[in-house]
């Protein structure tokens, strides 16, 4: 019979790694969706947004905030940075398939041995000069480092996500303070106004007061209302000032004057489109971020099942050694220096105490509990579309109910004042009115304003923002130099090295069917 030498034996144990995968094949779970949104008003028929939503608002102002904002917040370049970690982290996943002993050793001694000693040498004083290579490769025969590499795809893919994430956050927030500071610039604006209107009708009370037509309760009645509105006017400046800290944070700059941020001209509140495409629910499990930054988790915890389990199975390696070894240093590199071993080996935990089984428990109790929190990031975000939906249909009503209150309430100001001058009326009446009508225009501002937060909600909630940047550096120039200045990062810093690894991570091991469930990885360097 003819002998099968070790190199066929080595062959066949490289080729059979390719086949064997212990632990679950990763699949999506099944995510409780419903079939189409309860609230239709003001939801357009297209199922994506078309262009970034910022721009929908028409406000070149606010396009540059954004702008500024994706350049230079800290909290985003620290989640680009997180996404470089993720693409390191992966490269020590892969970097483990390869052989993970590989030491050049070398050295000299000198020895002096004992006259005395049970057994004595020939000569007392030798040396021993030596030098070589020692290597020792775990074969992945059940897939466990292709399960590393495999969970190690997905924290990848999760991170990008969780940059999308912040992204989509920092983009609503910095529109949401924008807005915030056109709403108190124009409730500002309908303050001063107000008091204008007001101190004219004081005027006019204590003219007919000093010629006794009135008591002088009138002009104290102009006045009361004239101070409480006038109260509002640096509250409403003490609201920009905060909101512009606010923005500048957001922006990644040190706080700056609302006027440096926005313009010194106060310029109206942002206008909505009539009309957003949020898509169908369905929609969600691919644009929000945080249900992708989830679904990847939960991948990633799934390939842990099968690491796990490879640790109860045998591990057959492939060690070997060759070197020089010499006496005397002249004949260190003679053929007959050389010395090599080498051979396959197979170690198997048999007695664990239940260590190996119990972590494999820990592994799919772990997965287990993802998969709840993935139906509940599922379920969350169809909630928050439905409530941001909601808001801006009450929001959009009762602004149109205002304009019109508004409208009613300045012609009463208007007919009263006059009859007032005339003594038709007495002053209490030009007193409730005036109330009547700071009151409903300070709601109005507060409505539009809110309709065009709402609108900046559902983009949020349906998660757009993203989707412009994608395929963009997650890491600014500034970063990058100062990381290369600190450590060599090879072309990961690179723009388009960052793309290959985020497409090589969505076309892992996990998508790869085939039965041998193999592919062709390289370390890196």
């Amino acid at each position: 019979m003819r002998r099968i030498g070790p190199s066929v034996v080595a062959l066949v144990a490289v080729l059979a790694a390719g086949c064997m995968m212990i632990g679950p094949d990763y699949r999506r779970p099944a995510a409780p969706v419903a079939d189409d949104w309860l609230a239709h008003d003001g939801v357009a028929p297209a199922a994506e947004p078309i262009g970034p939503w910022w721009e929908s608002f028409g406000d070149p102002v606010l396009t540059n905030l954004i702008a500024e904002a994706y350049r230079q917040n800290p909290t985003l370049q620290a989640a680009g940075v997180r996404v470089l970690e993720a693409q390191a982290r992966r490269g020590i996943a892969i970097g483990a398939l390869f052989p993970q002993v590989q030491n050049l050793f070398g050295g000299y001694t000198r020895s002096i041995t004992s006259e005395n000693a049970p057994v004595t040498t020939p000569e007392r004083t030798f040396n021993d000069f030596s030098a070589g290579l020692d290597v020792g490769w775990e074969i992945d025969f059940w897939g466990k480092f292709r399960r590393g590499i495999e969970s190690s795809d997905a924290e990848l893919l999760a991170s990008v996500a969780d940059y999308d994430d912040v992204l989509v956050s920092l983009l609503a927030e910095v529109a949401t303070n924008y807005i915030g500071i056109r709403t108190s610039q124009e409730a500002l604006e309908v303050a001063r106004r107000n008091a204008d209107i007001q101190r004219k009708s004081f005027a006019i009370a204590k003219q007919r007061a000093d010629q006794g037509a009135v008591s002088e309760v009138d002009p104290q009645q102009a006045a009361t209302l004239l101070y409480a509105t006038e109260a509002q006017i640096p509250a409403f400046q003490g609201q920009i000032d905060q909101q512009a800290a606010t923005l500048s944070a957001l922006l990644g700059v040190p706080p700056k004057r609302v006027e440096e941020l926005v313009g010194a001209a106060p310029n109206s509140i942002p206008t909505p489109p009539e009309q957003i495409a949020v898509g169908v629910p369905a929609d969600l499990l691919r644009r929000r971020p945080d249900v992708r930054r989830t679904e990847r988790v939960l991948a990633a915890q799934s390939a842990q099942i099968g690491v796990a389990k490879a640790d109860l199975l045998p591990h057959l390696s492939l060690v070997g050694s060759v070197g020089l070894d010499a006496e005397r240093a002249a004949k260190f590199f003679a053929g007959e220096s050389f010395t090599a071993f080498g051979g396959p080996s197979v170690s198997w935990a048999i007695f664990n105490y239940g260590r190996i089984t119990n972590n494999v428990r820990v592994q799919d109790a772990a997965y287990q509990a993802l998969v709840n929190d993935y139906t509940a990031t599922v379920l969350r975000a169809q909630a928050e579309v439905e409530g941001a939906l909601a808001s801006s249909r009450g929001a959009q009503g009762r602004t149109a109910s205002l304009v019109k209150s508004v409208r009613a309430a300045q012609k009463v100001v208007d007919l009263v004042g006059q009859q007032y001058g005339e003594g038709a009326v007495d002053y209490t009446t030009v007193l409730l009115a005036q109330q009547f009508l700071v009151q409903q225009e300070d709601q109005l501002v507060g409505s539009r304003g809110q309709v065009a937060v709402d609108a900046v909600t559902i983009y949020k909630s349906i998660g757009g923002g993203w989707e412009p940047f994608a395929g963009n550096g997650v890491v600014s120039d500034e970063n990058a130099a100062q990381m290369a200045a600190r450590t060599r990062w090879g072309d990961l810093l690179a723009q388009h090295q960052q793309q290959s690894a985020q497409q090589a991570a969505g076309s892992g091991t996990e998508q790869d069917r085939h039965w041998w469930r193999w592919r062709w990885w390289r370390p890196q360097w």
